[in-house]
């Protein structure tokens, strides 16, 4: 130890225990407390509020401009806009059929920074000058809560803004906030996971050199400082108690402290993240929070559920999209029953697109009939679902991502009903005839299907919350599941292709069907095999024919229970 400690001086280096000729560039395997206990995690009941929710990701600046108040029709979305749309998003009324009825709200950074997206932040406790006040965000999560619509902040642990207060003079080994930062007086030659260049100067010091992963414009917080846990919990605690939000959103979360060239999933990481866990339940028993942890399903889980409540599932994700495009149900299975596998029951968190990637609708070729169909298996499939904001629209947009992140396609007016200013980006070219006001007017529209899928998955516990059990289907094109939660067991059959399957028999060894009746088809009313489905062994499914003729690229979602 006294070894690595004087390479570490002798290289100027002051972050991380490993020497630079020591570090490895693998990942870590994950900690042993990271996954003891749940050999077979997904038989592990957690039910929290979350397993009950759809979740609506929000990016402010493109959401709709306010058309009162200070803000008003300067062509950037505000907090004012988006409480005047609160109703789109929920009203409230489990009565009605007009909103999309999603029952959270993720928000993408809305703290001050210098850059568009927010994710370079300049100060944590404020909010964006060009998004309103602080002020302004408590009556948002005020009226949020009138319609029992829950909040989650997108919080960037991992670095900070260089423009931020606390960096400016940080380079100075003398400066308060120096250690709160990365730094080496010699350049190492390794650079980061992708790659990347990672060690950077300030401006008019050459020979210092500060750690960030994604830009220069990013310097990472140094987590081996208390100090800088200390003020993370007060950022924690401030919007969880002063604020009332309901949870985080953590960001490239996987590289929060490095150990040499290790970058990612570090043993460090695992162990800081596990005690902020029980600081922020300390605070709010039931705050919850799910990680971007871009990587594969085993490497995710480890964060579960110790460290963060629920993580994305980049795997699924992919395979959905593949499955959909490639109409082979293989990838879809097999990364489903692995993530089912892999976290206890439910706590994953899934989605078709977010802010980072190419809009699933232009992943698809403008073709509508993919997107429902993916729709339906986001909604069915378990795990909680996140949706992005214009995905239930069929919105596209490719990279640079500015075109990822185009604003909100309300109507075939000008600026698309987005503002009445110049907007800080245009809207995607088809606006006119893919916008909520043409959408909510047709019933047949991708937007109100997510409408039904959501009433769908609400309205019945085997979808929301069930267990997941996957069934071998004659075709492969054809993706059948089951998913039981008590008394209800809900069978799923999706043919992937573009044309009628027929005759397609769908089976399990063992499974939920100790009891079974007549089915009866929840999505469209479709007809379906009248007949009962046959049990074998325990709980198994004998060869079974939902649907004579299974329609091109279509979901059956039948409920068997009428024999519980």
């Amino acid at each position: 130890m006294r070894q690595a400690c004087a390479l570490l001086l002798a290289t100027g280096l002051v972050w991380g225990p490993a020497a630079l000729g020591q570090a490895t560039t693998n990942p870590a395997p994950a900690p042993a407390s990271a996954t003891s206990g749940w050999k077979n995690r997904s038989t592990q009941r957690m039910d929290n509020w979350w397993n009950d929710a759809v979740f609506y990701q929000v990016f402010v600046r493109s959401f709709k401009d306010s058309e009162k108040g200070p803000l008003a029709n300067d062509g950037i979305g505000d907090f004012q806009g988006l409480i005047d749309k609160l109703d789109y998003i929920n009203d409230g009324d489990p009565k009605t059929t007009s909103d999309l009825g999603a029952t959270a709200i993720w928000l993408m950074p809305v703290f001050e920074g210098p850059s568009y997206h927010g994710y370079e932040t300049s100060d944590y406790y404020a909010i964006e000058k060009d998004f309103g006040t602080n002020e302004d965000f408590k009556r948002f999560v005020a009226e949020c809560k009138k319609r029992n619509i829950r909040v989650i902040l997108d919080l960037v642990l991992n670095h900070t803004s260089k423009s931020h207060p606390w960096f400016k003079n940080a380079w100075d080994p003398k400066d308060p906030k120096h250690d709160w930062f990365i730094w080496t007086n010699q350049k190492p030659a390794w650079k980061g996971p992708w790659n990347q260049e990672v060690w950077f100067s300030p401006e008019g010091h050459p020979n210092t050199y500060y750690y960030g992963i994604f830009s220069s414009y990013m310097p990472d917080l140094n987590y081996r400082n208390p100090e800088v846990t200390k003020e993370m919990d007060k950022v924690t605690e401030f919007w969880l108690k002063d604020y009332g939000v309901d949870g985080y959103r953590l960001d490239a979360i996987r590289h929060l402290v490095e150990d040499g060239q290790q970058q990612e999933n570090t043993k460090e990481t695992h162990d800081w993240l596990r005690n902020w866990h029980n600081f922020y339940k300390s605070v709010n028993k039931d705050a919850f929070t799910v990680g971007e942890v871009w990587t594969d399903t085993a490497t995710v889980a480890t964060y579960v559920p110790d460290q963060l409540d629920t993580c994305f599932e980049f795997d699924t994700s992919f395979a959905t999209i593949d499955a959909v495009n490639n109409a082979d149900a293989k990838r879809l299975r097999e990364a489903t029953s692995k993530a089912w596998a892999a976290y206890p029951r439910n706590q994953f968190s899934t989605f078709l697109s977010n802010h980072d990637q190419t809009r699933v609708m232009t992943r698809f070729g403008n073709d509508v009939t993919k997107a429902k169909l993916a729709a339906a298996l986001l909604f069915t499939q378990p795990g909680i679902p996140f949706m992005y904001y214009g995905e239930e629209l069929g919105t596209v947009g490719d990279k640079p991502d500015e075109n990822l992140r185009t604003p909100m396609q309300w109507s075939a007016d000008a600026s698309a009903g987005f503002t009445t200013g110049k907007p800080w980006r245009p809207a995607q070219s088809d606006y006119t005839s893919k916008n909520v006001a043409t959408e909510a007017a047709d019933p047949d529209s991708l937007l109100n299907l997510y409408k039904k899928l959501i009433r769908l998955r609400q309205a019945n516990p085997a979808l929301a919350k069930g267990d997941y059990t996957a069934l071998d289907a004659s075709d492969k094109s054809v993706y059948a599941f089951a998913r039981s939660e008590g008394e209800q067991t809900i069978i799923v059959v999706a043919n992937l292709s573009d044309k009628p399957v027929q005759g397609c028999r769908v089976r399990a060894a063992s499974g939920p069907f100790a009891k079974v009746g007549a089915p009866k088809e929840l999505l469209s009313g479709a007809s379906v095999n009248p007949a009962a489905p046959r049990v074998v062994g325990k709980g198994g499914l004998a060869d079974y024919v939902p649907v004579n003729v299974l329609a091109p690229r279509t979901v059956y979602v039948l409920d068997v229970s009428g024999g519980k």
